[in-house]
Order: structure tokens, then C-alpha cells, then sequence
């Protein structure tokens, strides 16, 4: 980035302010909005359809599978019906393990999803990736793996939304909020609920609510449970029975299991994490993972089917059946299942799975308050809602979201004001105390420190190689002071750059540090920072810090392995630049066009 191009991000004259200019900067504005929401219309319907196309599949795989039948699923199933079952897993488990590696070989490059993509990518992803995540995560849970379909859903709608927004050339901003699209398309069909499809691409996806955001993803979100529900998509719509009227004091409660759901959920994230580095550890070649994890997930299986797949359809037995000590047990197999699969190498999500469990933690959390505080009524169904959403704030995020899915689920306000309270106290305690979603936690793990989908890839495609001026005035660390000020004097230099004999960066001499200095004097004797040398591949960050306590407005930037000078860079510089990026971050956050 030259300063010219600097200069230009965000200049507005005054000329573009006022008369025709205006207006024609406005209708090109709105043109562009426009055209944003019909993609996003678009991207929307082959959201919902795709999502209804991985369904019907998995499903299918359900039926022949394990014998559930055209109306069954296989989490409600009562129990496995033959010997051949308990292998399913373990045979999905190899011929994932087989496509992981055929993959590996063909495409080096590891899959990005859309939060990674659009907190670092600008909203670019490979749309054969996404194909090939959603069909493994089809695999995995048509087998029976313990995983959740709504990542191959909001991969594949993104995936397909970035394919199209970057052939069409559109600018960063629109083609994140166009990714966001494709998954706000792909979770309203899934789960029946457009709001909450809207609210996982804003608060997920996008990173960030803004106005002029709301018209794509919302029509996005309601043209994909549309066409998914003319398509036929299966899926179970949580239903809940009829409730009690909620009082004041029962938000207190709430507010509790809010607090308990947040320490579940890390407790959950972190062992899912000791899993997978077991598996890693463990000495196994990476093919057959999956298949020892199949296997564990096909033992657990025989105890409780309700292990299996995503556990969507077993949500319904456990909200309206009674407290029994079996729900613990089924709990814990339910986590174990899922770490299996998921640490083994199977692909899927979290998200059905977590509204599993937290309709388990929910209905033991009204057990246990039932003994210990027995004048407290609280009832069964509304413990288990709320701390089924409230799990899965904790460990995907989105309290927005959870509450909205909850909303649409049930038709009660009372008992989403509830499931918003204790959302509140899960999300706040997981950031505080944990700091990671499951997705960004996985990241994290991989050496990025992301938290979120906000748009930090402007800030690290600033690099130090963008920014210096190449070709810097470099000196032989062994001349003498007079013969490097006649060589330089003259020439605007600021600093020089010297350089032992092998050419390696030696320090900086600045020229004003020269008079008064005797000319017979060796160069070195002047020469400072010569540890502090940046490289081309540092973000204006990073560099910025380099800066601090150096006594120089400018440093050498060399090369990584040969330290030979290859340019500098200047303090006000990357500042204006920093400054500038800044300034196009906060654009894109609120909704304005960053290029305006």
C-alpha cells in the first residue's frame, strides 16, 4: 500500500458532499445495497436447499443404516436392533479417515470455515472445500457419528455465498455480510427458525449487528427455511409443551443455571480438546482415528441410542419425560460420544448436540434444586429450555440467537426472557473466564488468537513489506563516519543502514547523529537498534511495538534468514497507515461503506 493509495481510502472532498456529485454517490451507494440483497435472496434459496439436500441424505443413510424407518430418527430410536449397528459408526469412521487423507494429498490447504474466513480472509472461501467439509460432515452423521449437521448447513451456504460474491467482484465488506448470508440461510432451515438463522450470522458469522445489514440477512435467513420447508427438509422443530406462568422470582434461578451452564460448557469444550490431543498422542495413523472413535460411539450407542447423530430428535424425550437418574448417565455418554467423534477426526458441529445436553443439564439442575430447596417450585420443561439454550451459548455463542431459536421454538415470551437472562450470565462468564467459543477455542488451538468474526485480516494484511520504503541507503559498518556523510549528505537520506561483510544489518546510523562526530571515526561506533531490524512479513502492530523505546522514528526492515537490509520504515508512517485501518475496521462494524 503506497501513500498514495493511503491518502485515497478515505478522501471525500467537498465537491462529493454537496450537488449532483452527491447524489450520484448516493444512488451508487443504493444501487449497491440493492444488488447485495437480491445476492443475498439468491444465496438464501441454495442455502435452504442445500441444507434440505444433506438432510433428506442423512436421513436416508438413517433408514438403511439402522433401520429407523421413513418417519423415524435415529437419536429417538429405542435401541439398536441388530449386532451389524454397533460397526455402522466404526465403517463411517473408515471411510472418513480414507477421504481426510485423499484430500490431504490433493489440497494442501486446510479447510477455512466462515468465522476463520471472515475474521481473516475478507469472507473468501473455497467453495470445493466447503463441498467437501459438508459431504464428510453428511458421512459422519449419516453413519452415526455423535455430530451435528449445522456445520456442513452453514459451510455449504457460505461457501456458495462467497463463491458468488467473489466472481462478481464484490468489495470486502459485502462479501462478508454475503457469507454471513449463506449461513443465516442455512441454520433457519435447519432448524425452523429464520430470526434465529438471522441473529447466528450477525452475532457469529458477521461478528457485529448493523443496520444496513438487517435486509440481506434477513431475507437470506426467511428465503432459506422457506425453500426448505417446499423442499421438504427433515428436521425436527423443537416443540415444547405447555408451561406454567413464569413469576419475577424465577429469574434468579435462571440466572443460576445460566452460571452453572457456563461452567459446564467449559468444562465440555476443554475435554473435547484432551480427547483430541489423546487421539493425536496416541500413535495411530490418522486414517484409522475415526474408526476407533466410531467404535467407541457404537459401544455407547448400546447403552442409549440417544448418542447417535445429532441428537436433535432426542431433545423431545428428554424436555417432556420425568427426572430420573438416567439422564445423568445419558449425559455423560452423550458427551463422551461427541469427543469421540469429533477428537477421532469426524466432521460436524456442536450446535444440536449442545442443545442436547443443555436440555439434560437443565432438567438435573431442577432435580437438584427440587432436594436442596424444596419450598422453590421450578419446573422440569422450563429448567430444561433454558438450560438447553443456555449450553449452547456457552460452548457456539450467540445469546441473541439462542433466545430468538427458543422464541420461535416455543411461542412463549415469558420463557424466552428467561432463556435471555440466563444466555446473558453464560455468555458473560464464558468470555470472562474461558474467553473462546468451541469453533474459536479449535483456532486458538491452531496458534490463531481470533475470538470472533470481526475483521482483523485488514489489520494483518498491513504488513511491514507493504509499507517500507525498499531500496534503502546502506553503508559498509567498517567506513569511516566522514566517508559516509559525504556519500549521504546530499542525498535526503535520513538514516543509513550498515552492513558487516557478509551484507547482514549491522544498525542505523541516523545523518544528524554524524555532525560533530569525528570523520575518521568507523561508522559502528554511531550505529544503534542493531538487534531491533523488523521483517517484511510483521503487521503494522507488531512493528509498532518494535518502536517503542528504540530512540529512532526509524528502523531497518531485513530478511528473515539472511539479515540483509531490505528497506525501512518510518514510525508516522505505519501509524497513518494503522490509523487508517482502524478507520475502515469501524466502518465495516457499523454498516457504513468503508471505502466512502
Amino acid at each position: 500500500m503506497d501513500a498514495g493509495a493511503r491518502d485515497k481510502v478515505f478522501e471525500v472532498t467537498a465537491r462529493e458532499t454537496e450537488g449532483p456529485a452527491a447524489t450520484r454517490l448516493l444512488a451508487v451507494s443504493a444501487r449497491g445495497e440493492v444488488v447485495v440483497v437480491l445476492l443475498a435472496c439468491v444465496v438464501g434459496v441454495l442455502a435452504g436447499s442445500g441444507a434440505t439436500l444433506m438432510s433428506i441424505t442423512a436421513h436416508w443413510l438413517h433408514e438403511r443404516l439402522f433401520d429407523t424407518g421413513p418417519g423415524g430418527f435415529l437419536s429417538a430410536t429405542p435401541d439398536l436392533t441388530a449386532t451389524y449397528m454397533y460397526f455402522v459408526p466404526a465403517i463411517g469412521g473408515l471411510i472418513i479417515g480414507l477421504y481426510t487423507l485423499l484430500v490431504k494429498r490433493l489440497r494442501r490447504p486446510p479447510v477455512v470455515d466462515p468465522i476463520e474466513a471472515n475474521a481473516l480472509e475478507g469472507g473468501k472461501m473455497s467453495l470445493l472445500d466447503s463441498v467437501i467439509l459438508s459431504s464428510q460432515t453428511v458421512i459422519g452423521n449419516g453413519f452415526g457419528a455423535s455430530v451435528g449437521m449445522e456445520a456442513g448447513y452453514t459451510q455449504w451456504g457460505s461457501g456458495i455465498a462467497s463463491a458468488i460474491g467473489q466472481k462478481l467482484g464484490l468489495k470486502r465488506s459485502d462479501l462478508r455480510v454475503l457469507v454471513g448470508c449463506g449461513a443465516a440461510g442455512g441454520i433457519a432451515a435447519a432448524f425452523h427458525a429464520p430470526l434465529a438463522g438471522a441473529f447466528y450470522a450477525f452475532e457469529l458469522i458477521i461478528g457485529v449487528y448493523a443496520i444496513p445489514h438487517v435486509a440481506p440477512v434477513m431475507a437470506a435467513a426467511l428465503l432459506g427455511y422457506l425453500s426448505a420447508q417446499m423442499l421438504g427438509v427433515v428436521g425436527t422443530p423443537i416443540i415444547i409443551p405447555q408451561v406454567p406462568d413464569v413469576v419475577p422470582s424465577d429469574y434468579l434461578l435462571y440466572l443460576l443455571l445460566g452460571l452453572v451452564g457456563a461452567a459446564f460448557a467449559i468444562g465440555v469444550m476443554r475435554l473435547m480438546t484432551l480427547i483430541e490431543q489423546g487421539f493425536s498422542r496416541s500413535g495411530l495413523p490418522a486414517p484409522l482415528r475415526p474408526v476407533v472413535g466410531g467404535l467407541a460411539v457404537g459401544g455407547l450407542a448400546l447403552v442409549s441410542p440417544q448418542v447417535l447423530a445429532s441428537g436433535e430428535a432426542a431433545i423431545h424425550i428428554q424436555v417432556g419425560s420425568a427426572i430420573t437418574l438416567s439422564v445423568a448417565g445419558i449425559l455423560a455418554l452423550k458427551i463422551l460420544a461427541a469427543a469421540c467423534s469429533l477428537g477421532s477426526g469426524f466432521r460436524g458441529g456442536l450446535f444440536s448436540a449442545a442443545l442436547f445436553l443443555g436440555s439434560m443439564m437443565g432438567k438435573l439442575f431442577a432435580g437438584v434444586m427440587l432436594i436442596l430447596v424444596p419450598f422453590v417450585h421450578i419446573d422440569p420443561v422450563v429448567a430444561a429450555v433454558v438450560g438447553m439454550a443456555a449450553l449452547a451459548v456457552g460452548i457456539v455463542g450467540g445469546p441473541a440467537t439462542m433466545t430468538f431459536l427458543v422464541l420461535e421454538a416455543t411461542g412463549n415470551l415469558a420463557i424466552a426472557g428467561l432463556v435471555l437472562v440466563a444466555a446473558i450470565a453464560c455468555s458473560l462468564t464464558v468470555r470472562l473466564g474461558f474467553g473462546y467459543s468451541f469453533s474459536t477455542w479449535r483456532m486458538h488451538l491452531r496458534g490463531e488468537s481470533i475470538r470472533g468474526a470481526h475483521d482483523v485480516g485488514v489489520l494483518r494484511e498491513l504488513t511491514v513489506q507493504r509499507l517500507m520504503q525498499a531500496g534503502p541507503p546502506v553503508f559498509p559498518a567498517d567506513g569511516s563516519v566522514g566517508d559516509l556523510r559525504a556519500r549521504f549528505a546530499d542525498g535526503g537520506a535520513r538514516a543509513v543502514l550498515l552492513v558487516d561483510a557478509a551484507g547482514a544489518y549491522a544498525g542505523l546510523v541516523r545523518l544528524l547523529m554524524t555532525y560533530g562526530a569525528d570523520p575518521a571515526m568507523p561508522a559502528a561506533q554511531l550505529a544503534i537498534c542493531a538487534d531491533r531490524g523488523l521483517e517484511g512479513t510483521m503487521n503494522v502492530q507488531d512493528a509498532l511495538r518494535r518502536f517503542d523505546g528504540a530512540g529512532t522514528p526509524i528502523l531497518a526492515v531485513v530478511d528473515g534468514k539472511t539479515r540483509v537490509p531490505v528497506g525501512l520504515l518510518d514510525e508516522a508512517e505505519a501509524l497513518h497507515a494503522y490509523a487508517q485501518a482502524l478507520e475502515m475496521q469501524r466502518r465495516t462494524l457499523s454498516g457504513e461503506d468503508p471505502g466512502a
